[in-house]
């Protein structure tokens, strides 16, 4: 994450969720292999009309550019709060185009509360 203005802001995936779940956030949305969205721990299969996103991080490694990650802060209709972590380049943690669809069309709200 490039941050110029500020260099004390985290700058690592693992500090954004290590702050994220201080706040209560640890939770996963995970797409299965049905191409189905589930939080952690729950049956619920969500459509993006469920979701928001509320914060997006972006990673890249220092000196790989394949070693890149983004870090989506999601909350669902009844006000679950989770993330989507994911890695882009040439690998992804989701094969095919089911995700980035469903990425794509959840709605984007950003919100200041994750500006750390």
């Amino acid at each position: 994450m490039e941050n110029p203005e500020n260099i004390d802001r985290m700058t690592t995936l693992s500090q954004v969720m290590k702050t994220l779940s201080e706040r209560g956030i640890h939770r996963e949305f995970r797409m299965n292999e049905n191409c189905e969205m589930k939080f952690e721990n729950s049956d619920k299969i969500y459509q993006p009309s469920e979701l928001t996103i509320l914060k997006t991080y972006r990673f890249e490694g220092d000196s790989n550019p394949d070693d890149s990650a983004v870090l989506y802060v999601l909350k669902d209709s009844n006000g679950n709060r989770g993330m989507i972590i994911d890695s882009y380049g040439a690998d992804s943690n989701y094969p095919g185009e089911e995700f980035d669809k469903f990425l794509r069309d959840i709605p984007v709200l950003e919100s200041d509360e994750f500006n750390f």
